[in-house]
């Protein structure tokens, strides 16, 4: 199984960018028009990685990986700060 560890999932996070002048500071992935959020809102939708990466030939499957990364550390850090 291809589980990740800490190294890999840093390296997969790098790959999300947060830029101010980019749609307001939403994450977005390796400075594209794509957000965090639009890559999550298809998976929830349904698509599959296949479907995602043929609509949009400029993401990899490291990006969508990132992006679920990106989010459960995201809620993970939530919970810290709520505890």
């Amino acid at each position: 199984s291809n589980t990740m560890h800490g190294d890999d999932e840093n390296e997969l996070l790098k790959r999300i960018t947060v830029d101010p002048s980019i749609f307001g500071g939403k994450p977005i992935i390796r400075g594209l028009r794509y957000t965090v959020y639009d890559i999550l809102s298809y998976l929830a939708a349904g698509m599959s990685v296949a479907e995602i990466l043929d609509d949009f030939p400029d993401l990899t499957e490291q990006d969508i990986q990132a992006c679920l990364s990106f989010a459960a550390d995201r809620d993970h850090q939530i919970l810290v700060a709520a505890a």
